[in-house]
């Protein structure tokens, strides 16, 4: 029989000791400890643990991360019904040995069937700190970014074995029939705060085939879906900074390039991205080359790339309209919504959408 899944509120100095003990910490007493909510998550609320304790060394952690279901209801419901709280702890437990990026360490994982309850404890990657979905980064945190996510596609690229795992292939919720229903409301709500040009193709994608619903049937890999700043744990004590990839609750085999591309149109103001971003793509490219991807062509790289800047259609009107409505979320969706609009737009990449009927 399965132990009682832990919560914040019922976790004690005797289960982190064990989680430690379980790490090769064994000589670790934990005396005591402090909780603090952390993050800003829609679908999960996060507590930093700082451990008082005896012996364990000077290596053993003094502070650990834990995860657990939202205390939202909608927004567990989300996640169970979508199977994202069983996607992140099997990421953890199966996925993430395999990969080349950089990922918290993983000290303790369990979920319930499909959830809602579910627990992760995780390594403290402090000093790096969430990024800032809505204030941007710099052109060298987006670069680092981009090298860091090759070490997700490379490595699982083309894997045929993947599309046998249920909860590898899992739908990521953001289906076209989802989109199309949920765009009035998402109109309605944030239209009046939106440029003409940008609602035009936010509908022009609802009425045609292609992305972000469609892409080529290769190249696949593993995919993030929702890598962007305020998932991503940045060192910027480093140079070049180092980057940590987070929330592993949507992944899905798809078109690596929608990772790039969605990571760059959200995270640069487009007047910093225009300049810079064919560059940081090239770098990518030559990543994905480096961890021994073949037979892929900068050419078809780019390409790949322009097709991926409608990978953060989905995830705006989507996800603004199944998750708990805050005035923080308000303001992301919106800055969303104008910058991967925007990024569509500046690539000329309305030419991969095919008119329906």
């Amino acid at each position: 029989m399965q132990d009682a899944i832990p919560t914040p509120e019922n976790i004690d100095a005797v289960f982190l000791t064990r989680v430690l003990g379980s790490a090769g910490f064994g000589s670790a007493e934990v005396l005591g400890f402090t909780a603090e909510r952390i993050g800003t998550g829609q679908l999960g609320r996060c507590y930093r643990f700082r451990l008082e304790l005896a012996n364990g060394g000077s290596d053993a952690p003094r502070s650990l991360v834990g995860k657990f279901p939202s205390d939202d209801a909608k927004s567990r419901e989300t996640g169970v019904a979508l199977g994202l709280y069983r996607k992140e702890v099997e990421f953890y437990r199966t996925l993430a040995p395999r990969l080349r990026i950089r990922t918290p360490h993983c000290y303790f994982a369990q979920v319930d069937g499909v959830g809602p309850d579910f627990a992760l404890i995780l390594e403290d990657m402090a000093p790096a700190i969430a990024g800032d979905q809505i204030r941007g980064c710099s052109p060298e945190v987006a670069r680092a970014a981009a090298l860091e996510v090759a070490g997700l596609h490379a490595p699982t690229w083309c894997d045929a074995k993947l599309r046998e795992v249920d909860w590898v292939v899992g739908s990521s919720g953001a289906s076209r029939p989802l989109y199309e229903s949920l765009l009035p409301s998402f109109v309605a709500r944030y239209g009046s705060e939106l440029d003409a040009d940008v609602i035009g193709i936010l509908r022009r994608v609802a009425g045609a085939s292609g992305p972000p619903f469609e892409y080529p049937a290769e190249p696949f890999s593993v995919v993030h879906i929702d890598y962007r700043l305020d998932n991503l744990l940045i060192d910027e004590t480093c140079s070049p900074p180092r980057v940590t990839a987070v929330d592993w609750q949507s992944f899905v085999l798809g078109s690596p390039l929608s990772d790039v591309a969605y990571l760059l149109g959200a995270s640069l103001l487009p007047e910093v991205r225009r300049p810079v971003e064919r560059g940081i793509v090239r770098d990518y490219h030559a990543r994905l080359i480096e961890l021994g991807v073949r037979g892929y062509d900068w050419e078809r790289c780019w390409a790949d790339y322009r097709r991926g800047s409608f990978a953060g259609f989905a995830v705006t009107v989507v996800a603004s309209m199944i998750v708990q409505e805050t005035t923080r979320g308000n303001e992301m969706f919106l800055c969303m919504a104008r910058r991967h609009a925007r990024h569509a737009l500046d690539l000329g990449a309305e030419e991969f959408l095919t008119p329906r009927g």
